[in-house]
């Protein structure tokens, strides 16, 4: 997949904010034919996701983005279009690409709703300026 068609979302874990985002931003982007990809990542991964996150997204009619939490890859970072993090990248992560960090974001275990609303409307206007 070309860089511009690549958004790569970052969490610490890659297992609830990464997930919720790149679930969210798939299904606009295939509702406006986008012709552009979400991953979700983790820089220290958990084992799986979080049952919040993933009781969220089916209660919304989606099936979460990943099935298992992956790690993130420098190789992803540099060839992606943009990389959203929601938590501080190491170091050898942080001049490779193109990253914007949102660190507004509730943690989704505290309030599933705010969470999703507030990284949905991050997700709209990102991708009007696509």
């Amino acid at each position: 997949m070309s860089q511009d068609h690549l958004i790569v979302f970052v969490c610490e874990h890659g297992a609830a904010k990464s997930v919720l985002a790149a679930t969210y931003f798939n299904h606009i982007a295939r509702e406006r034919s986008l012709g552009i990809q979400a991953i979700a990542r983790g820089t220290t991964p958990d084992p799986e996701l979080s049952a919040i996150t993933v009781a969220g997204l089916m209660a919304d009619g989606l099936s979460p983005s990943a099935l298992v939490p992956q790690k993130l890859t420098l190789e992803e970072v540099e060839s992606a279009g943009q990389v959203i993090s929601f938590c501080e990248l190491p170091d050898p992560f942080r001049k490779k690409g193109r990253i914007e960090q949102w660190d507004d974001i509730p943690p989704v275990s505290e309030n599933y709703e705010r969470a999703r609303d507030i990284i949905v409307e991050h997700l709209l206007r990102l991708i009007n300026n696509l």
